[in-house]
This record gives C-alpha cells, structure tokens and sequence, in this order.
C-alpha cells in the first residue's frame, strides 16, 4: 500500500515538472516562431541570450499576482474550474509510453481514456465562463461545448484506422508493434500508408480544435470576446489554463506519435541491447522529440492560417471531417478484413 502511495507521489511530480518546464518552453518557442513567421525578433531581452528566461519572469509574475474574483460571479465554480482543467491535464499523461517501461500505467483502453479524460477539459472551461460573471466569458464557454461536441466524433473515428491496424487500444502495444529496421515498421510506412497519411490528416485537424488550437481558437477569441471564457482570471488560476493547453497539445502529438510515427522507435533501435540505459535514453528522446515536432506543427499552423467563423468550424466539422473520417474507418475496416481473408487462404 504505501509502495503504491509513494509511486503514484513520485509519479505526479514527475509529470507535474515535466507539464510545467515543457509549458514554459512552449511558450518561449511560440514566440519564437511567432516572430520568425511574422519576420519579428520575439523575446530577445530577458535572461540574455535569445530573451531564454522570458517563460521564467512570466511564471514569477503570474504567481505574484493578486487572484481576484468578480463580486457577482459564482466563486465555487470559478474556484473550481481551473482544478478541474488542470486535473485532466494531469491524468492525461498516465498511459502515454515515453519509453520501453517508462509509462505510469499500461491501460488496454488508452486510447478511449484520453479521449474520455480530454473531454473533462470542456466541463471545466463550461464553469469557468458561467462562474465568470461575464458575458464573454459565457459567449467563450458555449462556443467551447459546441466545438468539442462536433470534433470529438471525427477525432475519435480519425483513431480507429491505426486501431484496427495494430488490434489495440493500448498505446504501448502499438509502439511495441511498429518496432522494424529503418523506422519501416511505423503505421505511416507501412502496407496502409494510403490509408495511413489521410487518417493522421484528419486526427491532425481534429485535435486542434480540441485544443482550441488557431485557426480553431474562437472559444477564446481576442478580437471578438477580450479573452474568452478566462476573460476575469489572473494569477495562478489563469496560469492553469494555459499550462493544460500546452499540455494537451503535448498529448495529442503524442498520441500521433505512438500510432503512427513509430512511438520510441527509430532507425537502428533494434541493434541496441534491450533493457539497457542507452535505450531508454534514446528511445524516451525519440518519443519527446517526435511529440514536439507536432506541438511546433501547431504553432506554425496558429501564426499562418486566419481563424475561421464559428460558421465556418462547424461546418468543417460536421459536414467535412466527420464523413471523411468515417470513410476512412470503413475503408481501414475492410482493408483488415481483405488481409484477414488473405492470410487465411
């Protein structure tokens, strides 16, 4: 009992030191692009060189700013909700394989979790515009619930084609399945690569508008609803909800990595002795570095493409990717059955 206690303590400082200083890089390399895609310097001045330690001066900031509440708003809930966010943000991270032994916990659904805990996001976001006493906020936490209802169907249906692929919702069995010589063994480069790069496509797309990601960014629009549904926040609270953003776009990038690029595996990963140090090492790298590749693909798609109408997102949504993601699971559905029929005969 007290084993289990004390692993699941290590584990959550773990995952809280990883969310935190991966959430100041984030945003010290959001600038960055921001700046290189704009032709703009970015940060440049705090921490000397290339302004590194301008993520450090905001954290200090923000947690020496006073937390104030709007006297009409609904203090339980606006108490509540960025726990609520940062709660799903936290459990997001237990089934993802950054390594060979190195994940929290090997659930069979990993895949359904996430996609059940990420939904969890919405239901904080919801009290934290109605608790607000603000009707931006309010307008913000609406156009969040009808965002995520619509892209949660073509997200969840963009993940069944690398599902039937590998026959798990396990996300360390199918890191485990695409180990091959010279990264052929990923779903991306395999016999249902046709099938393989449109699927990712539209997991790609969905996955940022469930994070709220440009050009899907309305429930916290600036230039229509001041900051959206944490317009009153400040301090440490409204620190929360950008530390689950970026920690959500960490995940879902992950999740792409672990089922289509291959997870930890790399060209000559099967040449090293199992178990080893410089495995892990390398393998959790690989894991991270891939992940983060994604995570940059997001940002250069928020500093280049223009934000849609909300019309217009749903529309993409339930008109577009929701079809085409289906297609694609009945397409990925009988291409199995015809291997399956195959390999019989």
């Amino acid at each position: 009992m007290y084993e289990l206690l004390l692993s699941t303590a290590i584990a959550l400082a773990v995952v809280l030191a990883f969310i935190t200083v991966a959430a100041m890089f984030f945003v010290y390399a959001e600038r960055k692009v921001a700046g290189w895609i704009q032709h703009r310097v970015g940060p440049n001045r705090t921490g000397g060189f290339a302004g590194w330690a301008q993520s450090i001066a905001d954290s200090i900031k923000l947690l020496l700013k006073e937390d104030l509440i709007l006297r009409g708003a609904d203090r339980r809930l606006f108490q509540l909700a960025p726990a609520v966010v940062m709660a799903s943000a936290f459990a997001l991270f237990v089934v993802l394989p950054f390594g060979p032994g190195l994940i929290v916990a090997d659930v069979d659904l990993g895949v359904f979790l996430i996609l059940a805990i990420a939904s969890v996001t919405t239901i904080g976001v919801i009290m934290a515009g109605w608790g607000s006493y603000n009707k931006w906020s309010v307008y913000g936490a609406m156009r969040e619930a009808a965002q995520v209802a619509s892209y949660e169907i073509p997200l969840g249906l963009s993940l069944m084609p690398p599902i039937l692929y590998f026959g798990t919702f396990s996300l360390k069995a199918a890191t485990e399945a695409q180990t091959g010589s010279f990264g052929m063994g990923w779903y991306l480069f395999s016999d249902a690569f046709w099938i393989a790069i449109p699927s990712f496509l539209l997991f790609f797309v969905a996955a940022l508008a469930e994070n709220k990601r440009a050009p899907f960014d309305l429930p916290e629009a600036e230039s229509e609803l001041v900051a959206g549904f944490h317009t009153e926040y400040s301090g440490i609270r409204f620190s929360f909800f950008f530390l689950e953003e970026y920690a959500a776009m960490f995940v879902f990038s992950a999740v792409g990595a672990a089922l289509w690029l291959g997870g930890w595996n790399f060209p000559g990963i099967h040449l090293l002795e199992p178990g080893s140090t410089l495995l892990l090492v390398l393998a959790t790298a690989s894991f991270v570095l891939k992940a983060f590749f994604l995570v940059f693909i997001m940002m250069w798609v928020r500093w280049t493409v223009p934000r849609l109408r909300i019309d217009q997102v749903m529309t993409l949504g339930y008109k577009y990717l929701t079809p085409l993601s289906m297609a694609m699971a009945l397409i990925a559905a009988g291409w199995e059955y015809v291997k399956h029929l195959g390999a019989q005969a």
